[in-house]
């Protein structure tokens, strides 16, 4: 029986990730998994070491999932079951994201593969961390990659230097949603996390890591508190630099000063608490952290790298200091605690950013127009 062409019939899109652990590029994911509309496409996501949160959301859109139990950084075992899944699947297209799903995907899909896929890889982030042999494999895999993904225009650069032809590389941003005035309470909301009414709060949400710059985070609010003693940063999340850092803010005498409350998967409701939101990152892909806080009206300090000025308008929207300029971060938000009319007209600035070009059904339309042409090309 003659298969149907494309255009007369639903794409099967197969969406490959290393987990549905909670966390940037996992929601972006769910996010397309669960909006590509289902007239035209019939997705499903597939894991290749566990499942997740996101999970739960996924089954509430009745999108199929698969997990391969992948237990080792390489597992021929989970290469086989990716590779027979791909054969009985027969997808029109295989997106996969992040390190191990882009290897692992575009590794099983040869030359000889009975009715191959489509492949497009996203990368997510200016990966200066990649050793030497990832980014040997990632150029010996360029000739199975139909289209590379960058979330920021600095991402795609970064591929075309290592070697990815430039009509493979496209740009296609986060979507972000933007929250709905909050009801909740901020005298609560203080109190969860045991901030005094009043205080002026300055936040961070993301992963300790060392590319997250904490150390100057931290020292920043040291300086922020000689002329604001009853500021408080509000520092969410987890990561391997946490106990440094809490080891640190007591060093330098600021510890009742900061807030470390760990993972939080209600993380985005303590943005309505912030006056400042701050980012001192070395690299980026496109913070959805960043993203969220704009999107939440709360105005951004964040570093001067090529990915936060595709979404911080210097001044407009927020401001831009030097990687590791501490002082900056403190001179900044001095300026915004003073000047509540500035610091509203910059938050609300951000939102408008957000909405206007970084919306989720931009998004989800960005990724439908590209399957479509990759599939007919």
């Amino acid at each position: 029986m003659t298969s149907l062409p494309p255009s007369m019939r639903r794409l099967k899109v197969m969406l490959l990730v290393p987990t549905l652990d909670q966390s940037g590029a996992e929601k972006q994911l769910v996010l397309l998994a669960c909006r590509l509309p289902r007239e035209e496409f019939d997705v499903h996501v597939v894991a290749l070491t566990r499942s997740g949160p996101f999970a739960e959301e996924l089954d509430e859109h009745g999108v199929r999932l698969t997990v391969l139990g992948k237990r080792w950084k390489f597992d021929p075992i989970a290469l086989w079951r990716l590779r027979k899944l791909i054969q009985l699947e027969q997808p029109d297209i295989l997106h996969t994201w992040l390190f191990a799903a882009n290897a692992y995907g575009r590794l099983v899909v040869g030359r000889r593969m009975r009715s191959r896929p489509k492949v497009i890889v996203s990368e997510r982030c200016v990966d200066v961390w990649k050793s030497g042999w990832q980014l040997w494999l990632d150029q010996k895999l360029i000739g199975r990659t139909d289209r590379l993904l960058g979330n920021s225009h600095a991402v795609a650069e970064f591929y075309r230097s290592i070697g990815y032809p430039t009509d493979v590389v496209r740009v296609i941003y986060n979507g972000i949603a933007i929250p709905e005035t909050s009801t909740l309470s901020r005298e609560a909301l203080l109190a969860e996390v045991e901030i005094p009414v009043g205080s002026p709060v300055i936040g961070f949400i993301g992963r300790m890591a060392r590319q997250k710059r904490c150390e100057d985070v931290i020292f920043a609010m040291a300086l922020v508190a000689i002329l604001r003693p009853d500021a408080h940063l509000l520092m969410i999340g987890e990561g391997p630099e946490r106990d440094k850092l809490m080891k640190f803010a007591r060093e330098i005498g600021i510890d009742h000063l900061v807030r470390f409350t760990g993972h939080r998967a209600d993380a985005a409701k303590f943005l309505h608490v912030m006056d400042v939101f701050w980012l001192a990152s070395d690299f980026e892909g496109s913070s959805n952290s960043l993203m969220e806080a704009m999107a939440a009206g709360v105005p951004c300090i964040a570093s001067d790298i090529p990915p936060n000025r595709e979404l911080v308008v210097d001044g407009e929207t927020g401001f831009l200091v030097r990687v590791g300029d501490r002082v900056g971060f403190q001179q900044f938000t001095d300026r915004l605690l003073s000047d509540a009319e500035m610091a509203r007209r910059m938050g609300d600035a951000g939102r408008e950013r957000m909405r206007r070009e970084f919306s989720i059904g931009s998004m989800v339309d960005a990724h439908a127009k590209l399957y479509r042409e990759v599939v007919l090309s």
